[in-house]
């Protein structure tokens, strides 16, 4: 009998064959039918490294280039906290958390109305975040109405870092000064230019036009971060039908495609710069014209893009813990609960838009509970089974024998607390108790939570000087 050893669940699609197949696949697409680069510069760079240029801003990048890119790419990125602390190395089969960016809407938390977002909600997002324990990293939530849109990405920088600790993806709408004002101001938390390359504490998130088209902004803030060591999530989003073929094996080829176009003139830029793999595929749906969250085909994504991932030794970016549901219901419970299963079986590094309810259009502070507890039901489960001579439990049995019971017994005692799972607000109650609790549904009751938490949890504050230079990088808005 085996004498220790840890039983985990764990969930792949593809083998080895499978995987060189979809990889053969994008190398065709990137060597036959190549991509659009509308940005003079790094096209002259793949051309200089073998790539060859057609009509306009046509790209044809062949096999050798793509092995060269990922030669280089660095595989080993460890993401820090405000503090400097390392808290997400992203090695394979480690799953991080977060929150989603830019959601116009949000449920107002008094009045329960459906509103604009603004700067607030921000702030607020980011500070229950940082009194969850299951929400790792945090991204804005939300787009703010109420502010000048020259200082958007600054201010919502700034909302987040003064409520949490925690690390931050930023995505960059409002060009290229926005985006270095954000970076003096991540360099300053950290102590330096020199100090972030080496303990970086935020990401970018940026995204291009599909099918195959590079624009010169999205290209514009690849550079930016190769040249300046931020991480950087590149990646694709297809529709089905729509931005891509509307089977998923073409959709995945493409995406892997495009991903690996990014990939190589992230490298071409500058050789061994952090770079983060993913893709969002999944289906337009026709009646309503929009990209439905809640599809099975996008959790097929992630586990494949998990799969491409570990083959090619990159970090994984992907998507779980949102929902089409309007309201924290019945639907956003199921949506929820299948996708994190899915992708952190998967083992995808970066999980985001957790919280996320309307197609990715709103936000609520019960949704965010609600994916944090759904995240504690999903991080117990992967934990799998302990088994050891102990674990085994033999002399308990013996001790208890037939017709007894463990409730009173010290192994019972030994392991309660440290192997149950527990809930913040699922209820376990009997009917006639939670009818004298004043028969709360399940938003109600996390509502109720997130404002306890809101009220109680006080964030780790920033030096005061430290403070006022981000303040004035926030464009005065907060002078």
């Amino acid at each position: 009998m085996e004498t220790s050893s840890h039983w985990k669940p764990n969930l792949t699609l593809m083998n080895q064959a499978r995987v060189e197949h979809l990889h053969a696949a994008a190398l065709s697409i990137l060597e036959t039918t190549g991509l659009n680069v509308h940005h003079p510069g790094v096209r002259r760079k793949l051309a200089d490294a073998g790539a060859k240029t057609g009509d306009g801003p046509r790209v044809y990048l062949n096999r050798e280039m793509v092995d060269q890119a990922l030669s280089t790419a660095k595989s080993n990125i460890v993401v820090h906290n405000r503090l400097g602390e390392p808290v997400m190395p992203l090695g394979p089969h480690q799953i991080y958390f977060g929150t989603g960016s830019d959601l116009l809407h949000t449920i107002d938390p008094k009045t329960g109305e459906h509103r604009s977002s603004l700067l607030e909600d921000v702030g607020r997002a980011a500070r229950l975040c940082d009194a969850l324990d299951e929400i790792d990293f945090v991204m804005s939530f939300s787009v703010p109405h109420d502010v000048p849109a020259e200082n958007a990405e600054p201010l919502q920088y700034y909302e987040m870092v003064r409520n949490t600790i925690k690390p931050v993806i930023m995505t960059s709408f409002s060009g290229l000064e926005c985006m270095e004002r954000v970076h003096e101001m991540a360099c300053t938390l950290a102590g330096g230019d020199e100090v972030f390359r080496e303990r970086p504490n935020y990401i970018l998130y940026g995204q291009f036009v599909s099918p195959l088209q590079h624009d010169s902004q999205a290209v514009e803030r690849l550079v930016f971060c190769a040249d300046h060591g931020v991480p950087l999530i590149y990646i694709p989003t297809i529709m089905l039908g729509a931005s891509g073929p509307f089977t998923m094996a073409g959709a995945l080829a493409l995406a892997t495609a495009e991903c690996l176009a990014g990939l190589v003139m992230h490298q071409v830029q500058r050789p061994g710069a952090p770079f983060i793999f993913g893709a969002c595929v999944g289906p337009l749906d026709m009646r309503t014209m929009l990209f439905p969250y809640g599809s099975p085909e996008w959790r097929l994504n992630d586990l494949i893009m998990a799969e491409m991932a570990r083959y090619y030794s990159l970090p994984v970016f992907g998507t779980a813990g949102a929902a089409d549901s309007k309201l924290v219901d019945a639907q956003a419970g199921a949506e929820y609960a299948s996708s994190l299963l899915v992708s952190a079986l998967a083992g995808t590094n970066l999980i985001h838009d957790v919280g996320y309810l309307e197609s990715g259009l709103c936000g609520s502070l019960e949704s965010l509970v609600l994916g944090a507890e759904q995240i504690r039901w999903v991080k117990h489960f992967i934990q799998g089974v302990q088994v050891s001579d102990k674990m085994w439990a033999l002399d308990a049995i013996a001790d208890v024998g037939p017709a007894g019971d463990f409730l009173g017994h010290d192994h019972t005692l030994e392991h309660l607390r440290s192997t149950m799972w527990s809930p913040y607000v699922t209820d376990r109650d009997g009917y006639a108790v939670w009818e004298a609790d004043g028969a709360k549904d399940y938003a109600t009751r996390a509502h109720e939570y997130a404002q306890q938490l809101l009220e109680s949890h006080q964030p780790r504050g920033i030096d005061e000087a430290m403070d006022a230079t981000l303040r004035e990088l926030c464009g005065g808005a907060l002078l």
